[in-house]
C-alpha cells in the first residue's frame, strides 16, 4: 500500500512538472500587448500566439490555439489589474494584501472582458485575440456605502451660482502637499479632492451608490476636451457629463503618496459647499479632472 502511494505521488509530481514545463513553453510563444486608457476607463489587451513555436498546425489545431489563448489570458493580464492604482495610497494588489479585495475578484474582472473573435495573421503564422476590460468594474466592487456622506458645510455659506458640473484643471506640474517637490497629477480609480486648508471636499463615500458603481467617480480628460471652439468650449462627450455651464477650477496642488488628489482653493470649494445644487453635482459624479495627456495612457504591466 505504501509503495503504491509513493508511485502515485511520483506520478503526480511528474505530471505537474510536465504541465508547468508545457505552460512555460507556451508562455514563450504568447505575447501580450496593450494599454490602460484613463480617458475611456478601459484596459485593452492583445494576445498573439506564435503557432509554429507552440507546435500547432492548421487547420486542425485552430481550436487548440484558441483554447490556449483563452487559458493563458487571465494569467498574463493579471499583473496589470493588480497594478491599477485605486487611490493615493493603494493599488489593487495592496488591497488584496489588506484583505479588502481577492484574487477571485481579479479573476472575475479579467473574465468579464469583451473579447473579439480570434483572427489569423495574413501569413497564417499567428493567432490574435483582443480583450477589453471596463475599469469601472474594479471601482464598483469597492463602493460599499449605502447612503452618500455629506461634506462639511461652511458655517457662513458664500453666495454661489448653480452650475451644471465641475471641471478641475490639473494638467500642469503642481506642488505636492507636504513635500518640497512638484508632480503631475496621476489618475486612479477613486481620487479625492481637498481644499487648500486640507478639508476633504469629495471622496467615494459622497457619491450616490448606484451612480458610483455605474460610472465611477470622475471623468479624466485632456485639454482637447476642455478647450474647444464650441459654445460651451467643451467636447460633446464632456458636455454630456458636466453640462454647458460647468464650474471651472484651477488646481493649486496635489496630495498623496501617489499624487492623485487635486487640491483646490478654499474659495472655490466654498462655491461647491455653499449651494445644494452644486453639492448634488458631487453626489451625481458630474466631475471631470483635466490631466496631462501623458498621464492618461499606461502600457500593460509584464510579469
Amino acid at each position: 500500500m505504501r509503495i503504491e502511494k509513493v508511485r502515485k505521488g511520483l506520478f503526480l509530481s511528474i505530471l505537474v512538472g510536465a504541465f508547468l514545463a508545457l505552460s512555460g513553453a507556451y508562455g514563450q510563444t504568447l505575447d501580450i500587448t496593450g494599454s490602460v486608457s484613463w480617458e475611456t476607463m478601459k484596459l485593452s489587451a492583445k494576445m498573439v500566439l506564435n503557432l509554429d513555436s507552440a507546435g500547432i498546425r492548421l487547420p486542425t489545431g485552430r481550436a487548440q490555439a484558441e483554447e490556449l489563448i483563452a487559458t493563458e489570458y487571465p494569467r498574463l493580464v493579471r499583473p496589470t489589474i493588480l497594478s491599477i492604482p485605486v487611490d493615493s495610497s493603494s493599488t489593487v494588489k495592496d488591497l488584496i494584501e489588506k484583505g479588502e479585495f481577492t484574487l477571485q475578484n481579479v479573476g472575475s474582472i479579467a473574465l468579464s472582458a469583451h473579447r473579439l473573435p480570434p483572427a489569423l495573421s495574413p501569413d497564417l503564422a499567428s493567432l490574435t485575440a483582443s480583450y477589453t476590460i471596463d475599469l469601472t468594474r474594479i471601482g464598483a466592487a469597492l463602493i460599499r456605502h449605502t447612503r452618500p456622506a455629506a461634506p462639511i458645510r461652511p458655517l457662513r455659506p458664500s453666495p454661489a451660482a448653480s452650475y451644471t458640473g465641475i471641471i478641475i484643471l490639473a494638467a500642469e506640474t503642481l506642488p505636492v502637499h507636504g513635500r518640497n517637490t512638484g508632480s503631475l497629477v496621476h489618475p486612479c480609480l477613486l481620487p479625492k479632492i481637498w481644499d487648500t486648508e486640507m478639508n476633504l471636499i469629495y471622496d467615494r463615500n459622497m457619491m450616490d451608490t448606484e451612480t458610483a458603481r455605474q460610472t465611477g467617480m470622475v471623468r479624466y480628460v485632456t485639454e482637447s476636451s476642455v478647450f474647444r471652439p464650441t459654445p460651451s468650449g467643451l467636447s460633446p462627450e464632456l458636455t454630456a457629463l458636466v453640462g454647458s455651464n460647468p464650474l471651472r477650477i484651477i488646481a493649486r496642488g496635489v496630495y498623496g503618496s501617489r499624487p492623485t488628489d487635486p487640491i483646490i482653493d478654499r474659495e472655490d470649494a466654498l462655491l461647491i459647499l455653499s449651494s445644494e445644487d452644486n453639492l448634488r453635482l458631487l453626489r451625481e459624479g458630474k466631475v471631470a479632472l483635466m490631466l496631462s495627456r501623458e498621464m492618461l495612457r499606461n502600457p500593460l504591466t509584464q510579469e
